[in-house]
């Protein structure tokens, strides 16, 4: 998940305001949370599997928990399948098994989903396979993009060896220069940095800096410490950096950089390295950095079903994760909720346009995918009645929350409808942190689902290794995908 727009206000009860993209409202998420279970978690490793606490679904569809599938249409899982109430319990079962296969071959099968990557393309056509055998029309829009590869870095000061990693999509190098330590951009406008190395710390280094050509949200000091840098011409950056887990989730050190245009090479390290690394400025120290960009494709997966493209709702799930992370949560947990949707439109006829999209980018350093549909979309937002967006909907501790932006009333009422009949859904509060302002940013109503705890579950699991498949509960993605379903039926039955 990145955040594309997000400003921080730290006031005395500790709280970050989200500035939604179109709409320039403020979003106040408290940040006081029960701590996630430790990564060392002794879970059994199975082919899916919903936390000891979480019992299985019993006869009749009761759960003994909160993440009970409950049914609606009646309690029929699937509206116009044929299957009777006696097959219904089997049908929500069998829908859990094959969340958690998806979920395995999505996060363990493929090691990685990063943006160009091998395993990105397995994922994309695997989407594309599995949807296009529920009978949906299918088409893949490549874009260029780079993949990247690293082999670590190496760096010492007067013997003493320093922790560092190589910041993603950097240029490598091999350094030996003086060192220059800054912890301002006026510091740095004023100092002599041309040929060294500079290490960033303090506050300008406090917060992960935008991409460089990164279209949707650039603030005006993150370009000036780019321009700063570009126009100095140091050899290479060091940044020692804190915590950030607004923009880039729990990883600690996170990199200041993520961006494959910015061409100065930069590893990153730990406040604590960073301050000792400082005690060598105005000595030589020696930086080496092993890493390559490749040049790659990449591609959206768009999936659709109805007679009138013209009046449609688009559904999105990033299908993508970061670098080195299983993303589980983040986010095929959203690619999960939408094959099980498509599963259960495998015998729709309506006349209502339904689009189903593995959008590939949002949490790559350019949002490639992001790009790509809002130009094959230019002129046509206004067919779209209404725009989904499904990011970390799987978290096994509490329930999936969804907020609902600019929706007429007549939409908005059959949202809370549909979804009125499932225990694991609750409405909570806006968040601006994903690709639904896609829609905002053309004047479309959205509707959002995440994790009710999306705080507790950025601060100490997005971008991490510890996002991996027992953080997601099964059954919470299957209720996600049939509340979608009856919502899409709902729509069906309205006329614009």
């Amino acid at each position: 998940m990145r955040v594309l727009v997000a400003v921080r206000c730290w006031s005395t009860t500790r709280t970050v305001r989200c500035l939604n993209l179109a709409a320039h409202r403020p979003v106040t998420v408290p940040t006081q949370y029960p701590r996630a279970p430790p990564a060392t978690s002794s879970r059994p490793s199975t082919p899916w599997h919903r936390p000891p606490h979480r019992p299985d679904v019993l006869p009749g569809g009761q759960v003994c928990g909160a993440a009970q599938v409950s049914g609606g249409q009646g309690g029929r899982w699937v509206a116009d399948s044929g299957y009777g109430p006696e097959e219904g319990n089997m049908t929500s079962d069998r829908l859990i098994e094959k969340a958690g296969s998806y979920l395995q071959r999505l996060c363990v099968g493929i090691p990685s989903r990063r943006v160009g990557c091998e395993g990105n393309r397995a994922a994309t056509d695997l989407f594309a396979r599995i949807v296009s055998s529920f009978a949906f029309r299918t088409e893949s829009p490549e874009f260029d993009c780079i993949d990247w590869s690293q082999e670590g870095a190496h760096l010492t000061a007067d013997r003493a060896s320093f922790r560092v990693f190589v910041s993603p999509y950097s240029l490598g190098c091999r350094v030996r220069a003086p060192l220059v330590v800054v912890s301002t951009v006026e510091e740095m406008e004023d100092a002599e940095v041309s040929d060294k190395i500079v290490l960033l710390r303090g506050d300008i280094a406090k917060e992960q800096l935008m991409p460089k050509n990164f279209p949707f949200y650039n603030p005006d000091h993150h370009k000036r410490i780019i321009r700063s840098l570009e126009a100095r011409e140091p050899r290479a950056i060091i940044a020692a950096t804190s915590r950030d887990f607004v923009m880039v989730g729990s990883q600690y050190p996170f990199p200041l950089f993520e961006d494959g245009d910015f061409d100065i090479p930069s590893v990153y390290m730990t406040e604590e390295e960073g301050n000792r690394l400082a005690e060598h400025a105005g000595k030589e120290i020696w930086l080496e950095s092993r890493a390559h960009r490749i040049p790659a494709k990449g591609c959206n997966v768009i999936a659709r079903k109805g007679a009138d493209p013209n009046r449609r709702v688009v559904v999105f799930a990033h299908v993508d994760a970061r670098i080195g992370t299983p993303g589980a949560n983040d986010n095929a947990s959203g690619v999960i909720a939408l094959l099980l949707l498509a599963e259960l439109l495998a015998g729709y006829s309506g006349d209502l346009g339904i689009e189903i999209v593995a959008l590939n980018g949002e949490d790559y350093f350019s949002n490639p995918g992001e790009q790509e549909y809002l130009a094959a979309n230019a002129g046509k937002f206004g067919e779209i009645i209404l725009g989904v967006n499904l990011d970390d909907v799987g978290y096994y501790r509490g329930k999936v929350a969804y907020s609902l932006y600019d929706c007429p009333s007549g939409i908005g009422s059959s949202i809370r409808t549909a979804f009125s009949n499932y225990d694991a859904l609750v409405e909570g509060e806006p968040w601006d942190q994903g690709d639904h302002g896609l829609f905002l940013m053309n004047q479309r109503p959205a509707l959002a689902m995440t994790s009710e705890l999306l705080t507790e579950l950025m601060a100490e699991i997005t971008h991490t290794p510890r996002d991996r498949p027992e953080m997601v509960d099964p059954a919470k993605l299957v209720e996600v995908a049939l509340a979608l379903r009856d919502l899409l039926l709902a729509l069906d039955q309205q006329r614009a």
